[in-house]
């Protein structure tokens, strides 16, 4: 990566990246990516998406029936960690394909419109003056909301970041936060009690991200909406943090929430209950599915993975313009991709 990103959890340096490609009988190929997070992960993750592939092969270009069968093959392993990100890719790239095959915009073939998202720029876990340059950053470049990565050892330092990011960008540019699952509840309750004064849009993933139980009690205590759902396996996780009332708004991840079938499954459950919904990563993929999303919220922005790819989501003002080609956006610089390759 150009840059680290911080968190209060660790420090990402790479972007480890398994990209798939699902071939036609047609030659229409589409595409998937999936971030491993660690190194560590990328063989055995692409390893898998090979031994998978077989049961793929041969079928009729059908995403959601494909993505309910391998879901009963891998039922008794389980369908979460690397068997879900390994599945997640193929339905991806079988739905890049299927957009393809007709000429049109996933968004379009999702029976939606491409329209301008509203998106905000994140901010690692820089410290307050780096925070409030980064932000300035975004916000020169006419992003409307920014993201910054907190969770300092005292909430003096959480605070002291927030309140520079406010002086550098404004009262008109929404601030939102992440502490990446490093508090207790009752830290959190804490915590975000002192911070309902400073007028954030969310708190995002103050304790660990399938404790709903916590989620819900931290939700209950404190006025500041609450934001979960990266680290949600598949539409299941989501239904138990709605009945748990974890979160105010939601922003599942395309990868660990199954792919593009599982995005649509989730966003209806969300719809259903009123919830706002975010994305995490995958801007290009995402801008097309909150473009068919009834009640889309922000599109978390993020120029992690623009090396390898031909088109990059283009970003005007602020606003992500979802990619109006044939496909999901995704195309590769294969010059870059064999620089790159591991």
């Amino acid at each position: 990566m150009p840059e680290p990103h911080r968190t209060a959890t660790g420090i990402i340096t790479e972007s480890p990246l398994v990209l798939v490609d699902a071939i036609t009988t047609e030659g229409v190929t589409g595409h998937g990516i999936v971030f491993t997070y660690t190194a560590t992960a990328l063989r055995p993750t692409a390893e898998l998406i090979e031994n998978i592939a077989p049961l793929v092969e041969g079928k009729p270009l059908a995403p959601l029936q494909i993505s309910d069968e391998l879901a009963a093959r891998f039922r008794l392993l389980g369908t979460q960690g690397l068997v879900g990100m390994a599945l997640a890719g193929i339905d991806m790239a079988l739905w890049d394909a299927q957009a393809k095959v007709h000429g049109v915009s996933l968004t379009r073939l999702l029976g939606g419109e491409a329209k301008p998202l509203q998106a905000y720029g994140a901010i690692g876990h820089d410290g307050w003056r780096e925070s409030a340059i980064v932000a300035e950053n975004w916000a020169k470049r006419g992003f409307r909301g920014v993201k910054a990565k907190i969770g300092y050892p005292t909430l003096r330092e959480d605070l002291e970041v927030i309140r520079a990011i406010r002086a550098a960008v404004g009262e008109d540019v929404a601030i939102m936060v992440d502490y990446n699952q490093c508090l207790t509840p009752a830290e959190a309750i804490a915590r975000i009690t002192a911070l309902d004064e400073t007028g954030l849009t969310w708190v995002e993933e103050p304790t660990l991200a399938h404790d709903f139980e916590g989620h819900a009690a931290i939700a209950r205590a404190v006025r500041t909406p609450i934001q979960c759902g990266e680290n949600w396996w598949g539409p299941l996780d989501l239904r138990h943090a709605i009945h748990a009332g974890a979160s105010d708004f939601v922003m599942p991840e395309v990868m660990k929430i199954g792919g593009v079938t599982g995005w649509r499954r989730a966003v209806a459950m969300a719809e259903a209950h009123g919830l706002r919904v975010s994305n995490h990563l995958w801007p290009e993929v995402s801008a097309q599915l909150l473009a068919t999303t009834p009640l889309a919220h922000w599109l978390e922005y993020a120029d992690w993975w623009n090396p390898i790819l031909t088109h990059p989501l283009q970003i005007d003002g602020g606003f992500a313009l979802p990619c109006t080609t044939a496909g999901s956006g995704i195309a590769w610089n294969e010059a870059a991709v064999s620089h790159f390759s591991a």
